[in-house]
């Protein structure tokens, strides 16, 4: 069984609960694309705002719209249905061709900018996301301040989301690691995006394992020998054969990061204490390493500390508003878990 719910908090429970998503507007995502698009080339990027709306369907009614197959429209990463974001697709429109981007009519959806540029848009190619969230009726504010002041400096652990995981009104676990356990038993899954979210929950969530596993040794902020060694804002990395000063410095200023593997094929690149500390988590779970290798992934790291930037907050007598900037790929949930009781909170969406 692939649980979820034993996974540490990296601080002491507020015992707070509220209600997240009350309405679309309180949960608002803005990406950070980290470059401008040159004004000219064969793909249109569109900044598109949409609510209620999922990614991978707009992009279906961008395709139909421009009479295009739906390969030629891309997106740099999904974002969620019930929240309003702004975010950039990509139409791949070889020649002159234009369109008149005011006649595309989905509800809840709207084009607010576009401009050509020389290369398609690629998964991935984020470098974050902004977010503004609202809780709504919280039980209490106790301790609450305090709470967001140590996120801010200290950060929190860079779990996986609740979302990677699938829908757990109808399964605590999440309906994609039910999906995984199928595959680990050998159950073929013959939707190709239904078997890409199971690999990808399974892989997730064995990182988790690793990150919950340094946080119950209490080594999640303290570097080891063997540590093997992220550098900020990209997937270069190195290991650390001894520590000293200038790493312990780099760290401080958030130039590198602590890292675990996502599991795949090959050897583990840390060393030392480190080596010895993955490969007996990843032991305890030979049914999961083994199905991860046999599906040709690579050995890769993620960090696993998540640092949010220019932080804010207002906090009145039962609501919270909080801003934050994440890096592509981590997850606000993974905030939020540090900041209220996530088992109480209700996520107020349409079932």
């Amino acid at each position: 069984m692939l649980n979820t719910d034993h996974w540490l908090h990296q601080y002491p429970s507020l015992s707070i609960s509220g209600q997240l998503k009350a309405v679309a507007e309180d949960f608002q995502v803005t990406e950070i694309l980290g470059y401008e698009p040159i004004g000219e080339g064969e793909h249109i990027y569109l900044w598109v705002e949409k609510i209620g709306l999922n990614t991978a369907y707009l992009a279906e009614q961008l395709a139909k719209f421009c009479k295009l197959p739906l390969r030629n429209v891309t997106y740099a990463g999904r974002k969620d249905k019930y929240a309003k974001t702004q975010q950039w697709f990509s139409v791949h429109v070889p020649g002159k061709a234009s369109f008149d981007w005011d006649l595309f009519d989905e509800p809840g959806a709207k084009v607010l900018h576009s401009k050509r540029h020389n290369k398609k848009l690629r998964t991935g190619v984020l470098k974050g996301n902004r977010f503004n969230l609202t809780i709504r009726q919280l039980s209490s504010t106790v301790g609450l301040e305090e709470r967001l002041q140590l996120i801010a400096q200290h950060g929190v652990p860079n779990y996986y989301g609740s979302q990677r995981f699938g829908d757990t009104r109808y399964d605590t676990r999440g309906g994609n690691l039910v999906l995984a356990e199928k595959m680990i038993q050998g159950e073929p899954i013959k939707n190709r995006n239904k078997r890409s979210m199971a690999i990808s929950a399974l892989r997730s969530w064995l990182f988790n394992e690793m990150v919950n596993n340094r946080l119950k040794l209490d080594v999640l902020h303290k570097p080891m020998v063997g540590d093997v060694m992220q550098l900020a804002g990209s997937n270069s990395y190195f290991c650390t054969s001894e520590l000293d000063t200038v790493i312990e410095s780099r760290l401080a200023e958030q130039d590198i990061y602590l890292s675990a593997p996502l599991w795949g094929q090959g050897e583990l690149t840390s060393q030392g204490e480190v080596l010895e500390l993955e490969n007996k988590l990843a032991i305890e779970h030979p049914e999961v390493t083994s199905t991860l290798a046999s599906l040709g992934l690579k050995q890769e790291r993620r960090a696993i500390q998540l640092f949010p930037k220019n932080m804010q907050w207002s906090i009145t007598e039962d609501e919270l508003n909080v801003e934050f900037s994440l890096p592509s790929g981590t997850f606000a949930t993974s905030i939020l878990r540090e900041v209220l009781d996530t088992h109480q909170t209700m996520d107020i969406i349409p079932a």
